[in-house]
């Protein structure tokens, strides 16, 4: 009788402990949690959006996308690093690099092609286009790009646009990202943001 109390009794407290648990760590936490990063960091929380001056939610800061347009139209717009995300890049789904080693064949040739390409589209030898122009990143989805890329577009941009070289210039330096706390990380520019400055100069 007395073991029957006993076993009874476990499996009460047991029970309740579980419910306890459940109610603590399965709602009252993750909710505790949400609410925080809604109040005290809204916009991390939801994925850092960046939202045109319309209002319009047009991507992430957090994640690199195509300007590419439809044709003749990539000119008018500074330019991502290229992509291996997905079958036709920048896809969040399939975040990944092309997992090609540096002495690959194809990935040489592709690093060629892209260098010629990007040499002809922004009017420089093939010897002065960043390393960033011309290799994807590891997540495919890297949003920045070097002041070096930002400033080698600057003519193509304003020539595109009817800006001067010194306007655009000047979007590209505000743009600027230093080195995290000074000195970790190199300086870097995002693509999105420059971009939604250049349209609303334009």
């Amino acid at each position: 009788m007395t073991s029957a109390r006993s076993t009874f009794r476990s499996t009460g407290v047991a029970i309740r402990l579980t419910l306890l648990s459940t109610v603590v760590l399965g709602i009252a936490y993750p909710l505790a949690v949400f609410g925080v990063g809604q109040a005290a960091f809204h916009d991390q929380a939801n994925g850092s959006p960046v939202t045109s001056s319309s209002g319009t939610t047009v991507g992430s800061s957090l994640v690199g996308q195509s300007f590419a347009g439809s044709a003749g139209t990539s000119a008018k717009w500074f330019q991502s690093r290229p992509s291996a995300a997905g079958e036709k890049g920048y896809d969040a789904n399939a975040s990944s690099g092309s997992n090609l080693g540096p002495s690959n064949p194809d990935l040489r040739k592709a690093i060629e092609e892209r260098k010629a390409a990007v040499a002809k589209a922004d009017g420089v030898p093939a010897s002065e286009v960043p390393a960033d122009a011309v290799t994807a990143s590891g997540s495919g989805l890297d949003p920045d790009i070097s002041p070096a890329y930002a400033l080698q577009q600057v003519s193509r941009v304003a020539s595109a646009r009817g800006l001067s070289e010194a306007t655009v210039r000047k979007l590209v330096e505000q743009h600027t990202e230093s080195r995290q706390l000074g000195f970790l990380g190199e300086p870097v520019v995002n693509v999105l943001e420059l971009n939604l400055a250049l349209a609303k100069a334009s």
